[in-house]
Parts: structure tokens; C-alpha cells; sequence
């Protein structure tokens, strides 16, 4: 996990072991599944909430704002790949994640 200190305040940018099994557990589509195009969706999604709340704080973390154009693009290309496949599941995946 991934944590430093800024002027008295801890930032937590990576997610935590539980908050993963949750979207794990949430998203997957057989008991073993951390692999499918869902699960990374969902993982990707929740860290990129995190990133975008960080940088509202920190403007000037270029670094950071970096990392988050990476991730929405990764997203991005997930979800072509799941509508080129199987657009029933993109469809699911877009209204429970309430991107799009």
C-alpha cells in the first residue's frame, strides 16, 4: 500500500487489500475470476476516482495526472475490447459503474 504525508495529512493512493476483493467479489464473473475485463474495469475505475480526487487537491502533480491519463486509457481500451466481444456485458458494466 502506498501512503505519504503532506503537510500533516496521510494519502492513501493505492487501494486497499479489502476494497479489492470487494470490486473482486462484485465484479466477477466465476468464484476465481480476477482477470476479466470487468474486474480490471472496476479496478481501474475505482482507482481512477481516487487519482481525480487527489489531483483536485494537488494541481501542480503533474506526475500523478500522468498516471490518471494512463489508467482512463487502459479503461478506455478495456471497454473497446468488451464491446467488440460482448456487448451485453459492456452494456452491464457501464450502468453499474456509471461511466460512460
Amino acid at each position: 500500500m502506498l501512503s505519504f504525508l503532506i503537510f500533516g495529512k496521510i494519502f492513501w493512493m493505492a487501494l486497499t487489500i479489502e476494497e479489492k476483493k470487494k470490486i473482486i467479489k462484485q465484479f466477477a464473473q466465476a468464484k476465481s475470476d480476477t482477470g476479466s475485463p470487468e474486474v480490471q474495469i472496476a479496478l481501474l475505475t475505482s482507482k481512477i476516482k481516487k487519482l481525480t480526487k487527489h489531483l483536485k487537491e494537488h494541481k501542480k502533480d503533474v506526475h500523478s495526472r500522468r498516471g490518471l491519463l494512463a489508467m482512463i486509457s487502459k479503461r478506455r481500451r478495456l471497454l473497446n475490447y468488451l464491446l467488440k466481444r460482448d456487448e451485453k456485458r459492456y452494456k452491464k458494466i457501464i450502468d453499474s459503474l456509471k461511466i460512460g
